[in-house]
């Protein structure tokens, strides 16, 4: 069967990597605050970097950036980041949350500039070790009372992914200092899986009937097996 290239996620995945590693040795970023005010510009490209863009997927900080903790304005820059690098919004989805744990959380304003600098190598290295870990496997997991009978909870080291039995969906929980991530995604045959939905809450907020909505919502698209 032959692959559309427009339409096919590994693809696009292939595409996105090759694109990363010819840019990743000349992209460069650098951040600094001007009068208080979080700066973040892209000297490759002579340009300031805004959260314009970046707030048509998600809408953390409408005010701005920010950096050295995990909250929303360093989620939206880890957004406006990967998605000015990478120019894919589907791998933005998926791992910009965790690019703001473990890349911008770290970023300090320090050394004679008194500013961050960030290259495309640092961001495709990120990027690599996060696809290392993504890709989700059917295991079995147990049974939960809470969930129906074609889910089971399958623990995980560093996250909860509630598994569907009868085909290939996933909600993923994952948590941050302030907010709840939980994403329905879809794995297939993609190099990782693709999101389906998502919620976000408060992390003071049980995620529970989040992962039901999207639980039952995955199973209103494909109706569960008879034997269920």
């Amino acid at each position: 069967m032959e692959t559309d290239p427009t339409t096919d996620p590994r693809m696009v995945v292939q595409d996105t990597s090759e694109w990363c590693q010819a840019n990743a040795d000349r992209v460069e970023y650098v951040g600094m605050r001007v009068d208080g005010t979080p700066v973040v510009l892209n000297l490759t490209d002579h340009e300031r970097l805004t959260p314009d863009r970046s707030l048509d997927l998600v809408r953390h900080s409408p005010a701005g950036f920010d950096w050295g903790y995990t909250g929303s304005g360093p989620a939206q820059l880890a957004c406006a980041l990967l998605l000015d690098y990478t120019d894919n919004e589907t791998v933005v989805q998926q791992h910009y949350i965790q690019f703001r744990n473990e890349v911008v959380s770290q970023l300090a304003c320090d050394g004679p500039a008194d500013c961050w600098h960030l290259t495309g190598s640092d961001i495709e290295a990120a990027l690599a070790e996060f696809e290392a870990h993504h890709a989700l496997t059917p295991d079995g997991g147990g049974s939960s009372p809470s969930l129906p009978a074609n889910w089971s909870v399958v623990s995980r080291a560093d996250r909860t992914v509630f598994q569907r039995r009868d085909i290939d969906h996933y909600v993923v929980l994952g948590d941050g200092s302030e907010e709840w991530l939980i994403i329905l995604c879809a794995q297939g045959d993609r190099a990782y899986p693709a999101p389906l939905d998502h919620r976000t809450l408060p992390v003071e907020n049980d995620p529970a009937s989040a992962v039901q909505e999207l639980v039952t919502e995955s199973n209103d698209l494909v109706e569960p097996e008879g034997d269920t």
